[in-house]
């Protein structure tokens, strides 16, 4: 059955996933704006746990940084003047757009990564492509700033973060005494980013305020053949879509194993391998479907000048085509020595007795992103109903427990249960409101993978009935072995 959008974003406000635009009671919102409901932000948590624990099991370790920082350091990383987006407007109404998202959301097939400015005109042009609004011409596309400014005190000028990136590399100084002095050391951050975009849409996907959990690999360059890593990673097969193949205008990327596309100089290193792999092990992790995702090569005038290269894990939406999900990038050393530059501050360190500026690998994802995707793969329209197919690892409540009838002592018993299972460390929940039957549509819409009813049976001999949800087929289990069946039940080693 073919999904619907509108129904699928109605599910996510009714089941308390995403509500928004934000502020809602003010009329209607401000676009780029986004509550994440009780659902909503349980899954959150899961997809940030998820990504926070690959980078700490690969040697990242965690770092807080403020969300605010003086213009100097804008100036220096280059954001200021040089952070913006592509931006056409309507010469009669005043209608403004992301000049790249207009020309896909009307022609999903058109391929618009790595066009010049006039490029984009040129197929505007081309494509007939009017104002939305009032049909009429559109103007030639500019750049348009991105950045948040505000104010320190009572005249310091400052901006927001427009990603983590930035503040991360500033205390490279202190980690180098952390590490004690040693190099590869990794570090992430996961917070907060903000970004002034023009016309942001498709929820979730594109917002002006989020969530990055972006790390960075302090190495040498000499040292990039040599990550430890690497061994974990150099047999694993990613779709590679690169930009020869992209060239070619070819729609599918190749299967290549990481230690063919290092050995052909597909990529540059096998540190920069490795952070493909960890990138990939992530989403896995998360539960993406491996057949709807690639890596996308950046063509050379589409990623920072600076950057030796560039690539995005995409996943592919039913609504919106090619979706990045994190972006991978050699940074090469400009950013510790645009800062050195812009400090006065000595950031080389010793490297075989000479001192060096380390280069930088970073892993950027976006939280909210994530997010959505996920809840949009797992979907699903059925003839009698509709369900949310989360991994049960990533479902919010794992276990919904109903007492089939509310008299003879079910109701009581079936709180014991739920009692039992939270004390267990399961995310439980009672609900004797309705029919059973009504009562499993809801956990079905809720994503959640497990729905154990209390009958009387249950107070015979102890045994309750546990249903999976996509299955829909029913097991009798002792309330006992509940917790070992949960476990062995959410890791996928039990068949219903």
């Amino acid at each position: 059955m073919k999904k619907s959008y509108d129904k699928l974003a109605s599910l996510f406000k009714r089941k308390g996933y995403i509500w928004g635009p934000s502020p809602e009671i003010y009329e209607g919102g401000v676009a780029g704006f986004y509550d994440l409901g009780p659902l909503g932000t349980m899954l959150w948590r899961k997809v940030a746990d998820t990504v926070r624990m690959n980078y700490f099991e690969h040697s990242f370790y965690e770092i807080t940084a403020p969300l605010i920082m003086p213009k100097k350091v804008w100036e220096a990383s280059g954001h200021l003047g040089g952070f913006t987006d592509p931006l056409i407007k309507c010469i009669k109404c005043g209608s403004v757009y992301r000049t790249d998202k207009l020309i896909t959301g009307l022609f999903p097939k058109e391929e618009v990564d790595g066009l010049t400015y006039k490029e984009y005109d040129e197929k505007i042009e081309k494509l007939g492509i009017k104002c939305l609004k009032c049909k009429m011409q559109l103007s030639r596309t500019v750049p348009q700033d991105m950045m948040l400014k505000t104010t320190i005190g009572l005249d310091k000028e400052a901006y927001l973060r427009p990603e983590t990136a930035t503040t991360t590399y500033l205390p490279f100084k202190r980690y180098y005494e952390f590490f004690r002095r040693k190099l590869p050391f990794g570090v992430f951050q996961l917070g907060k980013a903000f970004r002034n975009e023009i016309s942001p849409r498709h929820g979730l996907i594109r917002t002006r305020e989020f969530n990055q959990a972006e790390a960075q690999l302090f190495i040498f360059k000499g040292d990039k053949n040599k990550w430890e890593a690497w061994s974990e990673f150099k047999d694993a097969e990613l779709n590679l879509y690169s930009c020869k193949l992209q060239g070619r205008g070819l729609r599918k990327p190749k299967q290549v194993l990481l230690k063919d596309a290092v050995k052909n100089k597909l990529l540059q290193s096998k540190a920069y391998a490795a952070c493909l792999g960890i990138c990939y092990k992530i989403v896995l992790d998360l539960g993406f479907n491996p057949k709807r995702l690639r890596f996308r090569q950046h063509f050379p005038n589409e990623r920072a000048f600076y950057a030796l290269d560039a690539w995005d894990i995409e996943w592919h939406s039913d609504f919106f085509g090619w979706v990045e999900l994190a972006g991978v990038h050699d940074r090469c050393d400009y950013d510790l020595k645009q800062h050195a530059k812009f400090s006065g501050q000595d950031l080389r360190v010793l490297n075989n007795g000479r001192k060096e500026v380390p280069h930088i690998l970073e892993i950027a994802f976006g939280i909210e992103r994530l997010v959505y995707c996920l809840l949009e793969q797992c979907y699903d329209e059925e003839k009698e109903r509709t369900v949310l197919r989360l991994p049960p690892h990533m479902a919010p409540i794992t276990i919904m427990v109903f007492p089939l009838l509310n008299k003879d002592k079910i109701p009581e018993k079936a709180k014991e249960v739920e009692d039992f299972l939270l004390e267990e460390d399961f995310y439980a929940e009672y609900d004797g409101t309705g029919s059973i039957g009504r009562r499993y549509r809801r956990a079905d819409e809720a994503g959640t993978p497990f729905c154990i009813t209390i009958d009387h049976q249950t107070l015979e001999d102890d045994s309750v009935t546990v249903r999976d949800r996509d299955s829909m087929k029913q097991l009798r289990v002792k309330i006992s072995e509940l917790p070992e069946f949960i476990e062995m039940a959410v890791s996928g080693e039990i068949d219903f």
